[in-house]
């Protein structure tokens, strides 16, 4: 007997390599294609309006794909626990069908959901699909334990062989004997609402800079993949985190969001690497869907992954509780991520002193800042290292302030945003896990000029500083007055001066760090400091401090050829 079947979208918001999709057609004789609309995010506060729009847009290229079929997607408004009930017994439901979420809050849900559906005696299908590989099977070939390295990460890997290959997307034909119930007034019940049925002020939101949805994914991958050269030579540290143009890919928002398989990414930077001379792991393309799934297995294996407090694999640092610079770097992240970027130390004495704690207020203070409130609204993405360089100055660089607060604020303004990624990576810039040469600090002067040094990027996204010739342009506080009254800005009347001394505060917080570790870690700790080289992904040279000589020798270098032999061609 063929079933009534659910698929249940959450991520994985696509047709393609879609096998609990797939499931659900093969045997079923009717399907509701479902998105519930969960409050526990929509009242949450941590989902700013630029994903938001990205997700309705992705919820919208669906169910046009749906439409092509002969199907619709359902959008239901309400929790879990509330909507499965009442669809099981409305539409004698007998299968569920979903994708696999490790994340805490997901795990937590579908265990209530999996129970209902059991009460109600619906069987559940779950499949694996938002990663390459099972998480919970990496951790069993592990010992029980989340790999911590990613040299351990390929260990595992290499004896679990390839990932699976991703499934077609349905065709009419899968729609010819499994059918979707559709209402006269669907649109109405169950279409995709708008930001302002949501209760989203959209005042002031930019035009789309990256539209969200399977079709733009599969377009901007393909024209990527399109470029073999470009593809085989990737290296991640190599590309430029100021040009004017991403100079990476940016399908991270589309791989968060399921619209794009990973699998699909896979296999298909693995066609253009067939008989070619291509880039290894960890700066691979294919390197850096690895580093994603490390994150993934890692947050997937790791308690309270997501903060200091309860989480094993996180330093516990006595981070400073400095109210008036986290404000200070919450407020100018908040307005623009692009201007702490280019130009970190700049924030304003005023504001700190100030007794208007309104936003009005802080407005007050920075009128010229305005414009990069749009630019971050607008883009709701930066490169990497620009990610780096912001985490380094709030944490262990030169704020001293727990990477738990920038994670905070990087879930509310990406597209890309994504629970395993954005803690793993605040916590390997703030030297917490994973990363252990504190030592290497992003300068903010000396990165810009590496990474730019003509300013062009702060010429655009800091306009007032664009008449300072490239010497000063990154540090215009030591440009003299005459040269500062001939560019017309002078610093600490137009612009800002320093909030705090970059080359003092970073040699001191250096101590610090090493005395946490040292208090928590003991000799070994700080010996693994000087010595932990886990794969390749470094800081940039532009740092202050310089790393002790290298100590690998030649079978570390004949194992790592060893441990990335399952990705080469």
């Amino acid at each position: 007997m063929k079933h009534h079947s659910v698929h249940w979208f959450r991520k994985g918001l696509r047709l393609h390599d879609n096998p609990s999709l797939i499931a659900a057609l093969k045997s079923s004789r009717k399907i509701w294609p479902i998105f519930i609309l969960d409050p526990h995010f929509v009242k949450s506060g941590t989902v700013g309006i630029n994903r938001w729009r990205f997700l309705l847009e992705s919820l919208m290229d669906l169910d046009r794909s749906f439409q092509e079929l002969g199907s619709r997607l359902f959008v239901i408004r309400g929790s879990p626990a509330e909507v499965f009930p009442k669809i099981f017994k409305d539409w004698e439901i007998s299968q569920l069908t979903f994708e696999i979420d490790t994340e805490p809050y997901a795990r937590q849900r579908d265990s209530e959901v999996i129970k209902l559906a059991e009460e109600h005696e619906v069987k559940v299908v779950q499949t694996v699909s938002h990663t390459l590989f099972d998480s919970e099977k990496i951790i069993k070939a592990n010992g029980g334990k989340p790999p911590l390295t990613y040299q351990r990460m390929q260990t595992v890997l290499s004896k679990m062989g390839p990932p699976s290959e991703p499934m077609a997307a349905p065709t009419k034909e899968n729609f010819t004997e499994c059918k979707t119930p559709e209402e006269s007034d669907h649109s109405s019940k169950y279409g995709v609402p708008t930001l302002e049925d949501l209760g989203l002020s959209t005042e002031g939101i930019s035009p789309v800079i990256f539209p969200g949805g399977e079709t733009e994914a599969l377009n901007r991958m393909e024209r990527y993949l399109a470029r073999d050269k470009w593809v085989c030579n990737f290296e991640k540290p190599k590309t430029s985190p100021n040009s004017l143009k991403a100079s990476t890919t940016v399908l991270s928002p589309y791989l968060k969001f399921g619209c794009l398989s990973v699998r699909s990414f896979y296999y298909g930077i693995q066609a253009v690497y067939s008989g070619k001379t291509h880039s290894k792991p960890p700066v691979s393309l294919h390197g850096q869907l690895l580093w994603r799934e490390f994150f993934y297995t890692a947050a997937a294996g790791t308690p309270n992954f997501h903060q200091m407090k309860g989480n094993p694999v996180s330093l516990q640092i006595p981070w400073d509780e400095n109210r008036a610079f986290l404000d200070a770097w919450t407020w100018f992240t908040l307005q623009s991520v692009y201007e702490l970027v280019a130009f970190p130390v700049a924030l304003i004495d005023d504001l700190l002193l100030s007794t208007d704690t309104s936003i009005a207020g802080r407005q007050n203070w920075l009128p010229i800042h305005r414009c990069y409130y749009d630019a971050i609204r607008k883009e709701g993405w930066i490169h990497h290292l620009a990610r780096h360089a912001v985490a380094c100055f709030l944490t262990r660089g030169d704020l001293w302030i727990s990477w738990e607060e920038g994670e905070r604020v990087f879930e509310e303004l990406l597209l890309d945003a994504d629970y395993s990624l954005n803690a793993g990576n605040w916590m390997w810039l703030s030297a917490s896990a994973f990363f252990h040469q504190y030592f290497r600090v992003y300068s903010p002067i000396v990165f810009g000029k590496k990474t730019d040094p003509n300013g062009d990027y702060i010429k655009k996204y800091l306009p007032i500083l664009k008449k300072f010739p490239p010497k000063y342009i990154y540090e215009p506080w030591v440009a003299p007055r005459s040269m500062q009254e001939q560019a017309g800005c002078i610093i600490g009347e137009d612009y800002p001066k320093p909030i705090v001394d970059h080359a003092t505060i970073s040699k001191k917080n250096i101590s610090r760090m090493k005395e946490a570790r040292a208090n928590q870690l003991g000799t070994e700790g700080k010996k693994s400091a000087s010595t932990a080289k886990d794969g390749k992904r470094k800081f940039d040279d532009a740092s202050d401090e310089k790393p002790p000589p290298s100590t690998k020798s030649k079978r570390d270098s004949k194992k790592q050829k060893k441990l990335t032999q399952f990705m080469k061609k």
